[in-house]
C-alpha cells in the first residue's frame, strides 16, 4: 500500500493527502543538480548527515543517484556537544547508516557552548563557525572537494523570514545559495534540496522505510528560527496564504539573480570612484550615481578592505557633508572621513586598538579631541529660535546639566534610556540591539553629566532631558573629524 504524507511529518494510508512516488523525488533532485551545476563526475562528495530527517534523506537520495553522477559518496557527521547523551546518541546513529551503505565517515566535534561564550556569539553562529571550519579541514586535507548539506526549500524560506524581520537588502533577501564556494570553485558546499519541501522527504523516508534521529533542540521555542518554524509560517499559510514558503523561497530566486547582476555592475563602476591606493571614495563622481548604486560601491569599497557594512554604516557614510557631520566611525575601529582629498577610509590607530578605556572633560560650551575615537566632539548653545533646524532626538536642555561634562567610552553596567523606548537598557544590550560589535564597540563613546549618561551616539537623547517648548536654549553635541594632516580642511 502507497504512503500518503501528511503536514504533520507522519504516515497515513489517508489518500486525502498528496502522494510522493518514491522515484519522483530523486529524479527532482537530480535535476535540481544538474540545472544548478553543482556536481561533476568524479567529485568526492561528502554527504553532511546530523541524524535528522533532512540530512538522512539528502543521503539515501545520493545513493541513488550516486551511478549516475559519478560521483564518490562519504558521511560526514560534526557533534556540537550541546545536547550530552542526546548528541552522541545521533553520532552513533549515523555511524551505523554509513557502515551498512559501506560509506567512509568523517566525524569532528567541539564544545560549541565554550566557543559561543568566548568568542560572544550566539549558540547557532558557534556551532556554525565550528562546522564550517571542520568542513575546511576536510577540503584542505585534499579528503573531498564537495559537501552536500540537507538546507530544503524550508529552510530557505524560514531564512527569507528572519532576514525581512531584521532587514535587509536584495543580498539578505538572496537567502541560501545552492553553492557556497571556498578558495575559488574547487572546493565548495553544496545544497540539493532547495527546491523540496520538508514533508517530502519524511514521506520518502516511510516509503522506503528508513527511520531518523528526532532533534530535541529542534522544539525549543527561545530559538528565533523555530518560533518561525513552529508558529509564524504556519499562522501565515493559515490566514494569508497557503503557498507562503514557496512564495518565501520565489523571492530568494529573484533576490540572488537581482545580486548576481549588481555584482556585475558595480565591478564595472567601482573602479570609477574608489582609489584602492589611497582608500578613497570621489564624492563627486559617487553623488553622480543614482541611490541603490551609490549604496552599492559604498559597501563594495568597504569590503575591498575587510569591512562588512550595515545599513547603517553606509547611510552614515552617505551622509557625510561638509556642513554636517564629515566622519562616521566604522566596524572594527575604522573611520571615514570627509577630506579635500574625498571620502578617506582610515584604519584603526594604535591608540584605538589598545586602549581599553579613554575619558575626557568637556567645557559647556566647548570641543575636545578624542583621538580613540578618532572624533573630536563639540558641545554648542543654540537660542531657542533657532532650534528648528535641529533634531529633538540630538537635543538636551542645559539647565539639567553640569557645566562640565565627560565624554568616555561606556563602561560593563552602564545604562541609557534613549527617548522613544520604555525603560533604560544596558548600553551593552542596546548595542548588541545595533549589530555593533568588536573594537568599535569597546570604543562607543558617551557623554555623561555628573553620574547620569545623557547622551550615546546613534540614539536620541532621554525625554527627560529635552529642552521644554518655549525654553531659551537648547543644548547639541555634535562630532566632527579630527584634522592631523593638510589634506583635512
Amino acid at each position: 500500500m502507497p504512503i500518503w504524507g501528511t503536514d504533520s511529518g507522519h504516515y497515513a494510508t489517508n489518500p486525502g493527502m498528496y502522494y510522493v512516488p518514491v522515484r519522483t523525488l530523486p529524479r527532482s533532485v537530480l535535476e535540481y543538480i544538474r540545472r544548478q551545476g553543482l556536481l561533476q563526475a568524479g567529485d568526492r562528495v561528502g554527504v553532511a548527515v546530523s541524524g535528522g530527517a533532512d540530512s538522512v534523506a539528502l543521503l539515501r537520495i545520493m545513493l541513488e543517484l550516486r551511478s549516475e553522477l559519478g560521483v564518490v559518496l562519504s558521511v560526514v557527521h560534526f557533534n556540537h556537544k550541546l545536547r550530552g547523551a542526546e548528541a552522541d546518541a545521533d553520532e552513533e546513529f549515523v555511524t551505523r547508516l554509513a557502515h551498512h551503505h559501506e560509506l567512509e565517515l568523517h566525524v569532528g566535534s567541539s564544545d560549541v557552548s565554550a566557543h559561543a561564550q568566548s568568542q560572544h556569539l550566539s549558540t547557532e553562529a558557534a556551532a556554525r563557525e565550528l562546522r564550517y571550519q571542520y568542513f575546511r579541514r576536510l577540503f584542505e586535507g585534499n579528503t573531498l572537494n564537495r559537501i552536500a548539506t540537507g538546507h530544503t526549500l524550508d529552510d530557505q524560506a524560514e531564512t527569507v523570514l528572519l532576514r525581512i524581520v531584521r532587514g535587509a537588502g536584495t543580498r539578505g533577501l538572496a537567502g541560501i545559495y545552492p553553492r557556497l564556494l571556498f578558495d575559488g570553485s574547487e572546493f565548495s558546499i553544496i545544497r540539493p534540496l532547495l527546491k523540496t519541501r520538508r514533508n517530502q522527504l519524511e514521506t520518502y523516508l516511510g516509503q522506503i522505510g528508513q527511520d531518523w534521529r528526532e532533534d530535541s533542540s529542534n522544539r525549543d521555542l527561545r530559538h528565533a528560527r523555530n518560533r518561525v518554524r513552529h508558529g509564524i509560517v504556519p499562522r501565515l499559510e493559515r490566514t494569508l496564504n497557503p503557498a507562503v514558503q514557496e512564495t518565501l523561497a520565489e523571492t530568494a530566486d529573484l533576490a540572488r539573480s537581482e545580486e548576481e547582476y549588481w555584482q556585475t555592475e558595480v565591478a564595472r563602476l567601482l573602479p570609477e570612484v574608489w582609489q584602492a591606493e589611497h582608500r578613497t571614495l570621489a564624492p563627486t563622481e559617487l553623488a553622480a550615481l543614482p541611490l541603490a548604486v551609490r549604496r552599492r560601491v559604498v559597501r563594495a569599497a568597504a569590503e575591498c578592505l575587510g569591512l562588512n557594512l550595515e545599513f547603517r554604516h553606509v547611510e552614515e557614510i552617505l551622509a557625510l557633508d561638509r556642513r554636517g557631520p564629515r566622519s562616521a566611525m566604522l566596524p572594527e575601529g575604522w573611520l571615514v572621513s570627509l577630506t579635500k582629498g574625498g571620502l578617506q577610509f582610515d584604519p584603526p590607530k594604535a591608540a584605538a586598538v589598545t586602549n581599553s578605556y579613554y575619558e575626557y572633560k568637556l567645557a559647556v560650551p566647548g570641543a575636545i579631541h578624542v583621538p580613540e575615537a578618532g572624533i573630536c566632539f563639540e558641545v554648542a548653545l543654540v537660542p531657542g529660535s533657532a532650534t528648528a533646524g535641529y533634531n529633538p532626538d540630538h537635543m538636551l536642555d542645559p539647565a539639567l546639566l553640569q557645566q562640565e561634562l565627560t565624554v568616555r567610552n561606556w563602561r560593563a553596567g552602564d545604562r541609557y534610556w534613549p527617548a522613544h523606548s520604555k525603560s533604560p537598557k544596558k548600553i551593552k544590550e542596546l548595542l548588541q540591539e545595533r549589530k555593533v560589535t568588536g573594537i568599535e564597540r569597546r570604543l562607543w563613546p558617551v557623554v555623561v553629566s555628573g553620574q547620569e549618561i545623557v547622551w550615546v551616539r546613534g540614539f536620541p537623547t532621554p525625554a527627560r532631558l529635552r529642552p521644554r517648548e518655549g525654553a531659551h536654549q537648547a543644548l547639541v553635541i555634535r562630532e566632527l573629524a579630527i584634522r592631523e594632516d593638510p589634506q583635512h580642511e
